[in-house]
């Protein structure tokens, strides 16, 4: 069976007259908030540290995947961008997230040893200042700390869950 080719350019010619994508509305933040606030109350009414150990482990898989922010990278002009994104891992775009990964490595103390090597853009073609790699891939301070305690809090997590065990 052929498909018609009219039919089908037809089809994808009324989709996105605007050009832009809607998006999808995000749950507000107090939702999560509320849950983390049940399971801290069910964990500390039932006194176990195992059901305390899920909820911390919970907030940092939130913190890391799930909470809803912007991109926050700093484009080459020197502004953030402000793309919603979901987690504070992640970047809206390719570029971003490269940039958004070298962050990550230099958070830890090191360098991104899966970054291909590549020149900088110096911007010498149109003449505009660009800001360098090294300043874009700067957290902001704010998720600076918060990954900082969502990775403690991983790290809390494992060793007790490991040491209980025992």
């Amino acid at each position: 069976m052929v498909a018609d080719p009219d039919k089908e350019t037809s089809l994808l010619a009324g989709k996105g007259k605007m050009g832009r994508r809607r998006r999808r509305r995000r749950e507000p933040a107090f939702v999560w908030w509320v849950l983390f606030a049940a399971l801290g109350a069910v964990a500390w009414l039932l006194q176990s540290w195992r059901v305390g150990l899920l909820v911390l482990l919970l907030w940092c898989l939130y913190e890391f995947c799930l909470v809803p922010t912007v991109c926050r990278i700093t484009t080459r002009q020197g502004l953030w961008c402000l793309e919603p994104v979901r987690g504070r891992l992640f970047a809206c775009t390719p570029a971003h997230q490269q940039v958004k990964n070298d962050a990550l490595w230099w958070l830890i103390g090191l360098r991104n040893p899966f970054r291909k090597r590549q020149l900088p853009d110096t911007g010498r073609n149109t003449g505009v200042l660009v800001v360098s790699p090294v300043v874009r891939a700067r957290l902001d301070q704010t998720d600076r700390i918060v990954l900082i305690l969502a990775g403690g809090g991983t790290l809390v997590t494992a060793v007790w869950a490991v040491s209980g065990y025992f």
